[in-house]
């Protein structure tokens, strides 16, 4: 059975291939266009994961997409006829609904061939907040657990929650359109002057500068019912009498301001793209967190009421709030929180898949997900071929491009660049699917150095200073460096550092005492947990610094954007599999116990 799971018409459009259950593939199409969260039919990623798998279209059995045009459909019609919209905005929605309703013959169209014979499967819907329940429950370690999805909006709902027993979700209730989380901390966030779509992460990363001092005002913005769920106040917001939908030019989303004037006379002037961040944009980012935090915390509580259990498995775009996941188990009754790698949109082609799965038959689980490294991969081939091309450009730009013949060279090498207070590009495996970085498409760096952060945002990632970033450490240290000893294998938690540690990883330690922890094990990453192995026998430090690799662009997806990337920015060590390509001469010349220097091409 092979089962073609799709995010589709929507930012973040993805792919992923199930197969008798079994997840091979699944990537983002963001990696294939070079557009940050590109939006539309997600053609080049759903090529590539029927590749992986060695099937063509016409072997594909089900596409299952995470909407379903008539979910809540009772409730879309009475609301649209209370608001008597205009006919653009009716036309608009219609026109979406025919792009999924296609959607199997679109795709065959695109393909054109290419990926075998025609579609003889059937396409299967799954409900927005199901795909996102079934994207964490079905690959969380717990055979039972509460589930909550939180996101902006998904067929006409922005949350959802129930109980998850074995292949089973029970969904016991929703909050629907106009209110939403998701679309408060969307507001919030074009109101502090991030406009770009997913900015909502810069606001998170903001909000430990400031001071909850309008936690008050957020209460007003956003109350907590005596349910436990939440409404807005829409005097404050556009979106609910307004066609405010998600566009895409090129692929690129983009979104109008939600805001209305009545924000800015309870807040203050809105703050411009290019205005200075004062204090009082600081605090209103901390106000907003915390709220967000009480309000998450409130539909908790009330879930846990229902439903008494230990383990609750997070989604839903708010679901990437890390801070709040953090927080979870000391702020609620829940002990144990999973949260996958992709807990948002791009997930739910995942999710839908699963669901698709397990709704043909008593089909067993598959295996707890541990890693996400399920996106394309380069063979030693294709590296060695590609560095041969370039190595007259290399030659020009003064670089030495090495080999290494074993993993225990590579990793000695690449550690003692690390504890040099190099920064390293690192490509290996396969792409992590998801927003997160998690060891085969990062940049590393040296966590006890004060000035990494600057390095790294200023000279590499050109992005704002404030911007903090995270560890990646090995498992059995987690409780030497934080107060919480937990499983963070998908960066999705974020936890106090030991006061006692901070002075010595000052690069992920964040302005509040906290970090992000990325948990590695041996099982996950043999290659990446060697890597901080070593890098901690060297120093007493068993963790490096993790970012993603990319400069304001989709993660390097391939050999060549990677090594464009590492000559376009500062960094000075680029590791491609058992390549290194540095832009200054090794310490190690020539040769040394399997490590041969190919070129010294400057």
């Amino acid at each position: 059975m092979n089962i073609l799971g799709l995010n589709a018409y929507h930012a973040d459009s993805s792919a992923c291939l199930l197969q008798e259950g079994r997840l091979v593939a699944a990537v983002e199409e963001e990696r294939f266009r070079r557009v940050k969260h590109w939006a539309g039919l997600p053609t080049q990623a759903a090529a590539w994961c029927l590749e992986k798998g060695g099937i063509g279209l016409d072997d594909v059995d089900v596409i299952a997409v995470n909407r379903d045009p008539k979910a809540n459909l009772g409730k879309k019609v009475a609301y649209t006829l209370k608001k008597r919209p205009e006919l653009g905005l009716v036309r608009d929605r219609l026109t979406n609904m025919k792009r999924v309703a296609s959607l199997a013959d679109r795709l065959q169209e695109e393909l054109d061939g290419s990926a075998g014979g025609p579609f003889r499967g059937v396409v299967q819907n799954i409900e927005h907040h199901r795909a996102h329940l079934a994207s964490s429950f079905l690959v969380s370690p717990f055979d039972k657990a509460a589930v909550l999805s939180v996101d902006g909006f998904g067929d006409f709902a922005s949350a959802a929650w129930g109980i998850g027993r074995g292949t089973d979700i029970q969904i016991d209730g929703r909050v629907l359109f106009p209110h939403s989380l998701g679309v408060f901390y969307l507001t919030i966030t074009q109101y502090l002057g991030f406009p770009k779509y997913g900015d909502e992460y810069k606001v998170m990363g903001l909000a430990p500068y400031g001071r909850p001092e309008l936690t008050g005002e957020m209460a007003e913005i956003v109350k907590i019912r005596p349910d436990g769920t939440y409404e807005l106040d829409l005097q404050f917001f556009r979106h609910h009498d307004e066609d405010l939908s998600y566009r895409w030019e090129g692929g690129s989303p983009t979104v109008e301001a939600h805001f209305t004037p009545e924000l800015e006379r309870l807040l203050g002037p809105a703050r411009g793209p290019d205005d200075e961040l004062t204090q009082h944009h600081m605090d209103i980012g901390r106000s907003a967190q915390a709220h967000f935090e009480e309000c998450v915390f409130a539909m908790l509580e009330m879930l846990h009421a229902r439903h008494p259990v230990e383990a609750i498995a997070m989604s839903g775009g708010a679901a990437m709030n890390s801070v709040a996941n953090g927080k979870i188990a000391a702020n609620t009754p829940f002990d144990r929180v999973f949260a996958p790698p992709a807990p948002g949109d791009s997930g739910g082609a995942v999710g839908a898949a699963l669901a698709a799965w397990h709704d043909l038959g008593d089909a067993p689980r598959g295996p707890r997900m541990i890693h996400s490294y399920y996106g394309p991969d380069a063979t030693s081939d294709a590296v060695a071929e590609l560095l041969d091309g370039e190595s007259g450009a290399l030659a020009d730009r003064g670089c030495w491009v090495e080999h290494v013949e074993n993993d225990e060279t590579l990793c000695r090498a690449v550690a003692e660049a690390i504890s040099e207070g190099l920064v390293i590009g690192w490509y290996q495996g396969g792409s992590e699917f998801g927003p997160r970085a998690l060891g085969d498409r990062s940049i590393l760096g040296d966590p006890r150095r004060a000035d990494m952060r600057e390095i790294l945002n200023v000279k590499i990632k050109l992005r704002e200073k404030f911007r903090p970033f995270a560890p990646s450490l090995l498992r059995e240290a987690m409780s030497d460096w934080f107060v919480i000893d937990d499983d963070v294998p998908f960066m999705m938690k974020v936890f106090e550092i030991r006061e006692d540690r901070r002075d010595q990883v000052p690069a992920v330690t964040h302005v509040d005492g906290t970090g992000r922890p990325h948990t590695v094990t041996a099982e996950s990453n043999p290659l990446y947990y060697r890597l901080i192995s070593t890098f901690g026998e060297m120093t007493g430090v068993p963790m490096v610094v993790n970012t993603s690799f990319n400069e304001n662009e989709p993660i390097v997806n391939t050999p060549a954007e990677a090594l464009d990337c590492f000559l376009r920015t500062e960094m000075d060590v680029l590791v491609l599999g058992r390549h290194i390509v540095r832009k200054e001469a090794p310490a190690l010349a020539g040769s040394d116990a399997g490590l041969t220097a190919e070129a010294p091409v400057g």
